[in-house]
């Protein structure tokens, strides 16, 4: 008796070894069997092994269908002519399953599929190969499913991914045992039908043997004639018997038939009765046979030819004179229905190559965002996003041929996984430094609450400025906790100058003579703003340091008055910028010919110095513009450090701008030189 790999084997089906099925492309050729349509699939099952099953199984290849031999002669031929042994129509094949032939129901969860397993294992039926391979599959891909999100819920939860354990999942218990139970009916069913086909065997042979001691007795032949249709009608109620001895088995009987028709001496009236009724069934198989090619579903037309071929098969003899044109015209009807089969897995095997080719660019695609560099926490998120989109359109795009589609799946996975470790690894690190830059600045709000009732005016100021200063040193936290620090220093701040202008109330007076001063020097700037002077530079300067000694103004005008006089300020500092970098730029290029005629080297040199300065304004400007990222506007006063920041930052720029010039100068200016040491050796 054949193992559940070897009749695996023999009937074309893939053979199944840890979960993952292995050369599905691979055919094998089927021997010619008495009952071309009913291929026995009572297989024991491989064992049932826990592995973790692929992403996905394409659909297998088919066997190629044996072509089909001309009909035996079925007229009884003269006594001393010996007939040729007839030969039956060899079956079409019948495929391995594919991935359309699946159960059409969906399974969701892991516990509808332990109920139809559960199912399979207790009820009557015979469970079928194809959807226990398919339960398997589905049960483990939830279960990975499951368990990366129990990984990942653990990591966004701070765990430490080192130390994670996959708690044991008591489904996929259940699951193993029922798949046990289902192996081992399946089991039973193949040895009882292996039992079957060898009784079946035993029973044909006799048929034969009786048969064939017809054939010795010429003399009785007409007589057991009666005799002979009933071991024809018993041979074809016989069933399935081993694939090895079928085909043999089948030339012997049909040998035998045909010697005792070539004895037997009916009427022709009888004999031409049989004819007539075996021709008219023929037609009606040839007829439905070539209906099948209006059949849509090709792998429901292949599976009819297969009936066809068995009720054709056991169909009695025609007229001579009709053998050759019936057996014709049933071949071509099932020749044309193999055709559209086969074609149907040639266009299911260029579907495959094609989504390998789209799966390999995606693999290449993640592996190229993995490689991208991140300088900071906008980066890492915007490339998550980016594998996000990535790994929403792999599931889009179906099965890649089998050979190929663990392993592009193991790529991109493991792309994946490397960028996602290094992500937390790098949120881990940033984590630790919130904390420490966090237990910073909550010893700075205890230092503030500290001296939140202090009445040490001038003293406690200062100190409390000092601290304000050290807290712009520390670096970020998470913005809720940030928010809620800056909230308690602020508040402890703020407490104190309350207190302090509030016993300070007599100097009012003096701080609205300072806001009247003010506002007069913002007018003046203003007015510098709409007709500009001529000695621009030093007349703003003059209106600053006269604002700038002017005294306190009432506490709740400073922030407003300050924010307009920051507003003509940008605006008169933005043209004098304008105005003072080209006038250093003019200065510059005026200098440069006096460096050129230090030689090569001296522009040379000046150049590399401005490069090293223009690396150095970047580097700091992408400095402040992450750390603008992490600021919030939780007060007055960080509004106004904001606005204090972008000032800075777009200093930065223009004198990086100013750099970028000057590079352009020196390079304009060797040029000239390279020029004029060219037109000076052409004169020599």
């Amino acid at each position: 008796m054949m193992d559940s790999q070897d009749n695996a084997q023999v009937q074309g089906n893939p053979v199944e070894e840890n979960g993952v099925v292995e050369n599905p492309n691979e055919t094998v050729e089927k021997p010619v069997v008495e009952e071309p349509a009913v291929v026995e699939n009572a297989e024991a099952d491989a064992p049932v092994e826990e592995a973790l099953p692929v992403e996905e199984t394409p659909a297998e290849e088919p066997s190629p269908v044996a072509e089909e031999p001309a009909p035996a002669a079925e007229e009884p031929a003269p006594a001393a002519e010996e007939p040729a042994p007839a030969e039956e129509p060899a079956p079409a094949e019948e495929p391995a399953p594919v991935a359309e032939e699946a159960p059409k129901k969906v399974y969701k969860t892991k516990k509808e599929v332990l109920e139809r397993v559960t199912e399979l294992a207790h009820g009557e039926e015979t469970p079928a190969k194809d959807e226990v391979d398919l339960l398997k599959t589905i049960f483990y891909k939830l279960l990975v499913a499951d368990r990366e999100e129990a990984l990942r819920a653990y990591i966004d939860g701070g765990g430490d991914p080192e130390k994670y354990q996959i708690v044991p999942d008591e489904d996929e218990e259940k699951f193993k045992a029922e798949m046990g139970l289902i192996k081992e009916k399946r089991s039973r069913v193949f040895q009882e039908m292996e039992k079957e086909k060898a009784d079946n065997l035993k029973r044909k042979l006799e048929i034969i043997e009786r048969i064939k001691t017809m054939v010795g007795s010429p003399e009785s032949a007409n007589r057991a004639y009666q005799e002979f249709k009933r071991l024809q009608t018993e041979w074809r109620e016989i069933k399935a018997v081993p694939a090895e001895r079928a085909s043999e088995l089948w030339k012997t009987y049909q040998y035998y038939v045909e010697q005792f028709y070539d004895q037997i001496r009916l009427n022709s009236e009888a004999r031409e009765y049989d004819f007539r009724k075996n021709l008219e069934i023929k037609t009606k198989l040839c007829e439905a046979a070539e209906k099948l090619a209006e059949e849509p579903d090709v792998i429901s037309a292949f599976h009819q030819l297969q009936e066809l071929h068995q009720q054709y098969r056991e169909a009695g003899p025609v007229a001579k004179e009709f053998r050759e044109q019936m057996w014709s015209r049933f071949k071509a009807a099932s020749t044309v229905i193999n055709k559209r089969h086969q074609q149907h897995f040639e266009n299911l095997r260029s579907r495959e190559e094609e989504n390998l080719a789209k799966k390999t660019e995606l693999c290449e695609k993640v592996e190229a965002i993995a490689k991208e560099e991140n300088k900071g926490a906008a980066d890492w998120e915007r490339h998550t996003q980016e594998i996000i989109a990535v790994q929403a359109e792999w599931k889009t795009i179906g099965f890649a041929p089998q050979k190929m589609n663990v392993k592009i799946f193991e790529r991109f996975r493991a792309a994946c996984d490397d960028f996602f470790g290094r992500k937390t690894q790098f949120f881990r690190e940033m984590k630790g430094r919130f904390a420490e830059n966090a237990e910073k600045k909550r010893a700075l709000v205890e230092q503030a609450k500290a001296l939140q009732d202090s009445t040490d005016w001038k003293a406690t100021a200062e100190k409390l400025a000092q601290l304000q200063r050290e807290w712009k040193t520390i670096g970020m936290v998470p913005r809720k906790l940030g928010d809620q620090l800056w909230a308690e220093f602020l508040g402890a701040c703020n407490k104190f100058f309350e207190a302090r202008n509030a016993a300070t109330a007599g100097t009012r007076g003096e701080e609205r003579q300072n806001l009247a001063k003010k506002r007069d020097v913002i007018a003046r700037l203003k007015a510098i703003a709409e007709e500009p002077v001529d000695d621009l530079q030093e007349a703003v300067q003059a209106l600053v340091d006269e604002y700038n000694s002017i005294g306190h103004v009432p506490f709740r005008d400073k922030d407003k008055l300050f924010r307009e006089y920051r507003e003509v300020l940008d605006k008169l500092y933005k043209e004098l910028n304008v105005t003072i970098t080209r006038r250093r730029l003019d200065n510059y290029r005026n200098n440069l010919h006096s460096v050129a005629e230090k030689g090569a080297g001296a522009l040379d040199n000046e150049r590399n110095r401005l490069l090293h300065r223009y690396d150095s304004l970047r580097q700091e400007i992408q400095t402040y513009e992450n750390n603008l990222g992490f600021l919030s506007v939780s007060s007055k006063k960080g509004s106004s450090l904001i606005d204090e920041m972008n000032r800075k930052v777009q200093k930065l720029k223009d004198e990086l701008e100013l750099v970028r010039q000057k590079i352009k100068a020196i390079d304009a200016e060797a040029e000239a030189e390279t020029e004029n040491n060219a037109g000076d050796s052409g004169e020599e």
